[in-house]
């Protein structure tokens, strides 16, 4: 770091402005997109410059609000829209200031306004490897088709971005960012139990009976509606009818008499999106002595009814407990042999019962086996056309499916090939990273970015939003860039520390 540039911590008087900026930030996008789509992009992608100028110690902390919040003023705003097509568009802004903030931070990496130790490059040079590798498999997907390659190069790169950023970022300034974090999960909270409660005035609120309009519109057009209706047998009369679901989406617990719950979807507009921000502040409040707040968002989680967002917070909190009992290189070979052993089970269960997730998995497993050096991105998956014709009655006879679909990691094998483990390995690899600083501090938080990801990157195997999501892999991403950042920041002052001691000792001697 150059020795112009300094930051002030953000402290718990802080928290106010970081919130005034975030909503200002992406508040507004829906007026604009109305207004002029060119005009839109070019704010939107100059506020996330004068972001990272301005006040770069808050960047990650917008990053983590937009991507948990902006869904919220989409709603609010989204009378100002008159198609799905421009509400699909205006959903991307959190995209864009994401991106915008992590390619200005990178930029000022390259040019040493950001910390340039032996650790930070070797992590940068090998995230921009994976980087590459996707993006090689972005232009071999674009030519077969490019709408779907371009939102899935968005789903896999936004992770990355977002651990890039927090890493610099947390590397070159003195960021405190739990009184940021505890009023965002205290916000995502209170929303979860405001729609919990009173759902109809929540959905009058925010506006949501316009914005699920759109969502019915686009369900309907692309056969999402009919193919949901077919697969469940389900026939939905109104809005409301549209939010009950299967407990956990599985009909192990129709004989409990959990068949449906009414779910929430939180500010996200999404029950998985919210489910695992649920889940990440459930395990960051009580990692920061917020506990009986951690405990009051429990009953949250479980109607968000997400399996991986539940098996997440479960995963990590015997994590602790058994790090704390039995040490952590014991915990972490043990939760590798349970997590392979939950596969194995998970898929044996899923092919008796004809769970889609796991026909997915096969049909890209499959898919791997046959051409184990990938098609390119957008070819499979939940984003392209051919979703919304299968035949989900024949693909649970067979056990598989010509493609893959619901399964992260089995499209990233049927796209990329064995060049999927260069991502996934990448993302792997941060997280024993953050381990290896959890096993010699028994800090929670570290604990929480190392096995946090770890189980999100093998919950990819039965969802795609585990890994596309961005509260899901993107938001622990982010924490992990974090902690290890922090980490190497005040490594690095704790050693100019010792060498102006010694200098001054030797200089006092002679």
């Amino acid at each position: 770091m150059r020795a112009g540039i300094a930051q002030r911590p953000l402290m718990a008087g802080d928290v106010i402005p970081a919130l005034g900026i975030a909503v200002a930030s992406i508040a507004f996008a829906p007026i604009l997109q109305a207004a002029n789509p060119a005009l839109a992009i070019v704010v939107e992608t100059l506020v996330g410059c004068a972001i990272v100028l301005a006040a770069p110690a808050y960047a990650p902390s917008i990053a983590i609000f937009i991507i948990l919040f902006q869904n919220l003023f989409v709603s609010l705003l989204s009378s100002y829209l008159s198609t799905e097509v421009e509400m699909e568009f205006v959903k991307g802004y959190n995209f864009l200031v994401c991106s915008v903030m992590w390619l200005v931070t990178l930029a000022l990496y390259l040019l040493r306004e950001r910390n340039r130790s032996a650790d930070i490059d070797r992590i940068m040079t090998w995230g921009i490897v994976a980087l590459a590798t996707v993006t090689v498999y972005f232009v071999i997907g674009a030519t077969q088709d490019p709408r779907a390659a371009l939102f899935y190069l968005r789903n896999i790169a936004l992770p990355l971005f977002l651990f890039q950023l927090s890493l610099l970022t947390a590397a070159t300034f003195e960021i405190r960012i739990t009184p940021f974090l505890v009023a965002v999960a205290t916000l995502l909270i209170v929303c979860g139990y405001m729609e919990l409660l009173f759902r109809d005035a929540w959905l009058h609120i925010t506006n949501g009976y316009t914005f699920w309009q759109f969502d019915e519109l686009k369900a309907t057009r692309s056969g999402a509606w009919e193919a949901q209706m077919r697969a469940t047998g389900n026939v939905p009369v109104d809005l409301i009818d549209r939010f009950r679901f299967g407990f956990l989406n599985s009909p192990l617990f129709e004989d409990l008499g959990l068949s449906t719950i009414l779910r929430i979807h939180g500010p996200n507009m999404s029950a998985i999106s919210f489910g695992y921000g649920i889940a990440f502040s459930i395990l960051f409040l009580f990692s920061v002595g917020y506990r009986w707040l951690a405990v009051a968002a429990i009953p949250l989680l479980l109607l968000c009814s997400v399996k991986g967002a539940l098996i997440l917070v479960i995963f990590v909190a015997f994590a602790w407990t058994s790090t704390w009992l039995f040490g952590a290189v014991i915990t972490l070979v043990a939760g590798f042999v349970a997590l392979v052993l939950y596969v194995i089970v998970a898929i044996h269960i899923g092919l008796q019962i004809g769970d889609f997730h796991v026909i997915g998995f096969m049909g890209g497993w499959n898919g791997f086996m046959q051409n184990p050096l990938g098609r390119g991105l957008g070819v499979g998956g939940n984003l392209t056309e051919g979703y919304f014709t299968i035949d989900w009655s024949a693909a649970q006879q067979a056990g598989t499916i010509e493609g893959a679909v619901e399964s992260a990691v089995g499209v990233l094998l049927y796209q990329m090939g064995i060049a999927a483990l260069v991502p996934l390995g990448f993302f792997l690899a941060m997280a024993l990273k953050a381990w290896r600083l959890y096993a010699s501090s028994g800090i929670l938080t570290q604990g929480l970015a190392a096995f946090g990801t770890i189980v999100v990157l093998v919950n990819g195997i039965f969802q795609e939003e585990a890994l596309f999501a961005p509260p899901a892999l993107g938001l622990l991403l982010c924490l992990t860039g974090l902690v290890i950042g922090h980490h190497i920041r005040t490594r690095g002052h704790t050693h100019d520390a010792k060498s102006e001691a010694a200098s001054t000792a030797a200089v006092t001697a002679v």
